[in-house]
């Protein structure tokens, strides 16, 4: 049974993160290193100037980060809760409803992108 509850996960990318070391995630990243950040937990992170260009944050838990700044257009966010989170300047992909980001910033609710009628 899978589950989608955050994780600190046991990952060199992932640890650069959570140690602010977000200078050297971006650098690591340019030179073609990977890593599954889906399900991370990156409570209380500061992830400003995170590159965050074709990453999977699906169902990650950003509760009281610091992600101002972020552009988040080309990023994958569904199932992600920023519950108090700073999001001043933060660009979200246009499949996310402005709603759904409200509703998760205010009330921990993960977001679900918009259904194609």
């Amino acid at each position: 049974m899978s589950s989608n509850r955050p994780q600190i996960k046991d990952d060199e990318l992932y640890r650069l993160l959570r140690e602010g070391k977000v200078d050297d995630f971006n650098a690591r990243r340019a030179n073609g290193e990977n890593s599954d950040l889906t399900c991370a937990d990156f409570r209380s992170v500061d992830l400003t100037g995170i590159n965050a260009d074709g990453l999977d944050l699906s169902h990650c838990y950003f509760r009281m980060s610091n992600l101002r700044g972020i552009d988040f257009s080309n990023t994958r966010l569904e199932g992600a809760s920023i519950h108090g989170a700073q999001i001043s300047g933060t660009f979200f992909p246009t499949a996310l409803d402005a709603n759904e980001i409200l509703l998760s910033l205010e009330h921990g609710t993960r977001m679900r992108y918009k259904q194609n009628t």
